[in-house]
């Protein structure tokens, strides 16, 4: 579904068979002008969503941005201006915030992650742990607050997980048959998998043929060894049990990636609102 797809869906969900309050109580032909004021610092992201949003209510609604996506924005500071139909400004008012809202949110958590690994090698990921549906605006909100997605979904990588493990009969068998796999269908895809301790990762260093390690649920004292171990052979990554007081001793194992689910699937939104002027 497109981002397009998913406004008109969105509106249509909102306005049902019109926006009753304002056509009611506004004169047609009536114009305005609002502001979108921040209430809370942060990080801004979604705001070429939200002029969809307007232009998709009514094309006639001009849009004036002031503060650019992945900015950091204080209480009081105005990202845009809108002036055109009054009820055309409100029927769209509350889907434009909700999208605003919730990315800022998602925008203003990941650049708080990524100012605690600073200065380290870490490269703070995303997840697959996002709103069904949402998960382009998500992946694109955490991109303004400085960090950088994983894969988008189940087709452009290759994740061989625990349970893939399991069900495939071991490591060695998982490889392979994911290599069989690509070969005959002429797709090329990074492999990652996953281990969950040094029995599984010697058994990866052995057989070889991926591109990332995925180290879950290690403690930084043991992904401190672990990274030793793959010694830049692959690319690693650490998941799991990482918290805000811990990310920092996690980055400063040296390991490549860390990913991070809270990025979007635990987020508190930012503070904001439309206010007619």
């Amino acid at each position: 579904m497109t981002i397009d797809e998913i406004i008109e869906k969105a509106l249509e969900e909102d306005l049902g068979d019109g926006d009753h309050t304002s056509l009611s109580t506004i004169p047609e032909g009536k114009t305005g002008r609002a502001q979108l004021k921040i209430k809370q610092q942060g990080v801004i992201a979604g705001t070429q969503i939200a002029e969809k949003v307007f232009q998709k209510v009514d094309p006639s609604i001009h849009f004036d941005l002031k503060i650019e996506d992945g900015s950091q924005v204080q209480v009081g500071d105005i990202v845009f201006f809108i002036e055109g139909p009054s009820r055309s400004i409100l029927s769209g008012e509350r889907l434009a915030l909700n999208f605003m809202q919730r990315m800022s949110g998602v925008a203003t958590y990941t650049r708080f992650l990524s100012d605690k690994i600073k200065g380290t090698k870490a490269v703070l990921l995303d997840t697959r742990k996002t709103t069904p549906l949402l998960r382009e605006l998500e992946k694109y909100a955490v991109k303004m607050g400085g960090g950088e997605n994983h894969r988008m979904g189940l087709y452009d990588m290759i994740m061989i997980k625990d349970n893939h493990v399991d069900f495939s009969g071991g490591i060695e068998k998982a490889i392979q048959s994911t290599h069989n796999y690509l070969h005959e269908k002429g797709k090329k895809l990074a492999i990652e998998i996953e281990v969950r301790n040094f029995k599984e990762l010697e058994k990866v260093m052995a057989y070889g043929k991926i591109d990332r390690i995925m180290l879950d649920n290690f403690t930084p004292g043991d992904l401190a060894k672990a990274v030793k171990i793959i010694n830049g052979k692959y690319e690693s990554e650490a998941s799991g049990g990482i918290t805000e007081s811990t990310i920092r001793e996690f980055a400063e194992t040296g390991v490549d990636y860390i990913s991070v689910g809270a990025l979007t699937h635990q987020i508190k939104s930012l503070d904001m609102s439309l206010q007619a002027i």
